[in-house]
């Protein structure tokens, strides 16, 4: 197994734009060929635009573009402007006749309290996206839909931590398997390789950690309203086929890596989904690269965790 860029992954191309000033972005993955796509969402609160497509009763047997965003349902407006680059390109997209339409899917998390909340992800930034795409400007950290995001939300903002975007792939033989995601949890996240804390919860002198599981275990009386500021969304892309029931279970075996990294995780105040996209030919067993996919997710939180860099008045982990 070897490390392999995320910009290396087959047939696909990710771009991400930004609002610096405003706390908020959003991250495109594209596939101009088509890709088949699966979604399995575990947490209570999602924002998603066209995730109906992907349930294997549809008829659409691939999608066109991914995207994630920040802006909460705000950001779903973000899609049309992936439509609307896409609709440039001769042959792509969904042929119903009079012209072709493409597919794009959208997951948002909650960002509107870090910055500007009247600043959302718009069409004209996830047209700039796409345009950047074309460039490969796709890094980790405070980028794309990772902007504004942050951890450890129990007791508010003002003992959360900045996160970010981050990315891991690999590849076995001609094998290829890579995670995006945008880290946006109410719990703490651990390192998945020796279950060391890296970011959540700060203690109150803001130097040290409180564990959120232990505190959420102090009371069982009924919260009615929770700090809902949350939501983790990603993807595993292969070049594997497989086609979208697959990918829906490949989904559901990739949520192990964030139930490893995510503690707590898919509550109520969180959105928590993923995306499985195959975007290649290659024979591979569907067990192996749920496993592995898994694995990928993981990896990817953390440098989602780490790439960050201290913004908007959050500690990042690297600053601790």
């Amino acid at each position: 197994m070897k490390e392999i860029k995320i910009q290396e992954l087959e047939n696909i191309k990710i771009g991400s734009a930004e609002n610096k000033d405003a706390a908020t972005g959003c991250t495109v993955i594209l596939c101009e060929q088509g890709m088949a796509a699966g979604l399995d969402v575990r947490g209570g609160g999602p924002a998603s635009r066209e995730t109906e497509l992907l349930k294997p009763t549809a008829a659409a047997e691939s999608i066109h573009a991914v995207l994630l965003s920040g802006g909460s349902a705000f950001g779903l407006d973000a899609a049309g402007g992936v439509m609307g680059d896409l609709a440039g390109v001769p042959r792509i997209g969904f042929d119903v006749g009079i012209t072709n339409v493409p597919l794009v899917c959208e997951s948002c998390l909650f960002d509107l309290m870090v910055g500007d909340h009247r600043v959302r992800p718009d069409k004209a930034m996830g047209y700039a996206a796409c345009e950047n795409a074309e460039e490969g400007n796709y890094r980790d950290g405070n980028f794309g839909a990772g902007t504004g995001a942050t951890v450890g939300k129990l007791y508010g903002p003002e003992f959360c931590m900045k996160s970010g975007i981050g990315s891991y792939a690999v590849q076995i033989g001609e094998l290829q398997v890579g995670a995006i995601v945008a880290v946006n949890a109410l719990g703490d996240i651990y390192d998945w390789k020796n279950g060391k804390k890296v970011a959540g919860l700060l203690a109150k002198d803001k130097k040290s950690f409180l564990c959120t599981e232990d505190e959420v275990y102090k009371s069982y009386e009924v919260v009615k309203n929770k700090f809902v500021a949350n939501t983790t969304i990603g993807a595993v892309i292969t070049n594997a086929a497989f086609h979208k029931t697959q990918l829906c279970k490949i989904a559901s075996m990739t949520h192990n890596g964030y139930a490893r990294s995510i503690r707590p995780v898919h509550t109520t105040a969180d959105g928590d989904s993923i995306y499985a996209l195959s975007t290649g030919t290659l024979e591979a067993d569907l067990d192996m690269v749920g496993t592995l996919a898994a694995q990928v997710m993981s990896e990817a939180i953390l440098r989602a965790v780490m790439s960050a860099e201290t913004a908007y008045g959050f500690p990042a982990a690297r600053d601790l």
